[in-house]
């Protein structure tokens, strides 16, 4: 079964506190769903429409469990705990293996 990848990108981040504390609360509930992040942090280079700013991509088990845990109560409530502290563009993607 193919793996799953959540990929987000950051636009603009306008609570760096509100960020912490959704990341706090995110990260126990992506990694009960098999999440194993690829890399996090501001990227190094952006190109075309791209923006400079936090990236983060987490392998899943399948595509299946990382619209689970998106889906989950736990990651709705780190959601909630973002609200506006960030606009970011997020993807889920089934791997080609």
């Amino acid at each position: 079964m193919p793996k799953g990848y959540w990929v987000t990108t950051y636009r603009t981040i306008n609570d760096p506190a509100k960020v912490a504390a959704y990341a706090a609360l995110a990260g126990p509930v992506m990694a009960e769903f098999g999440c194993r992040y690829l890399c996090r942090g501001p990227a190094a280079v952006a190109h075309e429409a791209g923006v400079k700013e936090r990236v983060v991509v987490g392998e899943f088990p399948s595509l299946e469990a990382a619209i689970a845990c998106h889906d989950s109560p736990g990651y709705q409530k780190a959601l909630d705990v973002l609200a506006d502290g960030a606009v970011r563009d997020m993807r889920f993607v089934e791997g080609v293996e």
